[in-house]
C-alpha cells in the first residue's frame, strides 16, 4: 500500500478514535490495514493504557449539576482527570453531561453502582483521551412539591451547588446557590457543628491566647470569655445562617431567610479537587516518558 493511502487511512482512524498518530499507524500495522479491527485495537489498547495509568492522580476535571423537576430531584457529581487541559476539553464534557443524565435517570445508590452504569463511557472516553478518568463522587437530592431547590455552577464547572428550602423562592434559592459557591460554608447553623470541631478549635484558641501578650495576667474567667469569643467568630464563618449574605452585602443569611420566611433544609457544595493532593510533575518530562 502506498504511503499517501496509509496517511489516509491514519487520518480516518485518527478522525473515528481520537487516538494519537502514532498509536493509528501502530494498529493498522497490526491489522493488516483494516479499520474496524484496528478501532478494535485501540480500544483494547486503550482499556490497558487506563489501567497503567491507575497510579497517576487525577485531581483535575468538572462539577456539574441537574435539576429535574418531574422527578423533583437534583443531582451534583464531579468527574476527575488528569490535566486542566483535557478538562476543558469537548470530550471530557460530553463525559461529564453524558454521566449526570444517566445518573440522575437511574439513580444509582452508591458510587460503585453508578460507576458500574457508566463504565463503557468512561472506557471509550479513556480511549479517546489518553488520560485516567474517574468518577469522584456524586449525591442526588430528592426534594418535595412546594420546596425549593437552587442550583448554580461557578467557572464552567470548578464548583457546583444545590440548596434546598423549605418553600419555592426562585431567586433566593439562586443566590444562595450562588453564596454557598463563593463562601464555602459547612454548616447551616451553630447546632450542627460537632463537639468535636468546638473542641479542637478551643484548643487552638487557648495555645494561641498564650502567646499573646495582651492576654497575659488576665483572670480566668475573663480569658475563658475571650477564647469562646474567638471560638465563635471563626466557627461562625464556617456557618452558613451566620454569613452575610453575599448578594446584599449588609444582613446575615438568617436575616434574609427570616424575612423571607424561608429555611434552609440542605445544601451540597462540590469544588474540583477538595481533598485531592496534586502531583507536580514536570510535564516534559512526562511528554518525554511517554515518547519512550
Amino acid at each position: 500500500m502506498s504511503s499517501s493511502n496509509v496517511i489516509e487511512l491514519i487520518k480516518v482512524l485518527r478522525n473515528r478514535t481520537g487516538a494519537g498518530m502514532m498509536d493509528c499507524k501502530k494498529a493498522l500495522e497490526e491489522t493488516n490495514m483494516d479499520i474496524e479491527k484496528a478501532c478494535d485495537w485501540l480500544r483494547e489498547k486503550g482499556i490497558a493504557k487506563a489501567v497503567k495509568k491507575a497510579s497517576r492522580v487525577a485531581a483535575e476535571g468538572l462539577t456539574v449539576v441537574l435539576n429535574e423537576k418531574s422527578k423533583h430531584a437534583a443531582i451534583v457529581l464531579e468527574v476527575n482527570c488528569e490535566t486542566d487541559f483535557v478538562a476543558r476539553g469537548e470530550l471530557f464534557a460530553d463525559l461529564v453531561n453524558q454521566t449526570v443524565a444517566l445518573l440522575l435517570e437511574e439513580q444509582p445508590k452508591d458510587i460503585e453502582e453508578a460507576k458500574e452504569l457508566t463504565k463503557d463511557l468512561f472506557l471509550d472516553a479513556s480511549v479517546k483521551i489518553g488520560e485516567k478518568l474517574d468518577l469522584r463522587r456524586f449525591e442526588i437530592v430528592h426534594y418535595e412539591e412546594g420546596e425549593g431547590i437552587g442550583t448554580y455552577i461557578h467557572m464552567g464547572g470548578k464548583i457546583s451547588t444545590i440548596v434546598v428550602l423549605d418553600k419555592e423562592n426562585p431567586e433566593l434559592a439562586r443566590g444562595l446557590a450562588m453564596h454557598i459557591a463563593a463562601n464555602n460554608p459547612s454548616y447551616i447553623e451553630e447546632s450542627e457543628i460537632p463537639a468535636e470541631t468546638i473542641e479542637h478549635e478551643k484548643a487552638i484558641q487557648l495555645e494561641a491566647s498564650k502567646k499573646d501578650e495582651k492576654l497575659q495576667g488576665k483572670p480566668l474567667p475573663v480569658l475563658e470569655k475571650i477564647i469562646e469569643g474567638k471560638v465563635k467568630k471563626v466557627l461562625s464563618e464556617q456557618t452558613l445562617l451566620d454569613q452575610t449574605y453575599l448578594l446584599d452585602g449588609e444582613n446575615s443569611v438568617k436575616s434574609v431567610l427570616d424575612k423571607a420566611g424561608i429555611k434552609v433544609k440542605k445544601f451540597i457544595r462540590y469544588q474540583v479537587g477538595d481533598g485531592i493532593e496534586k502531583r507536580s510533575d514536570n510535564f516534559v518530562d512526562e511528554v518525554m516518558k511517554e515518547m519512550k
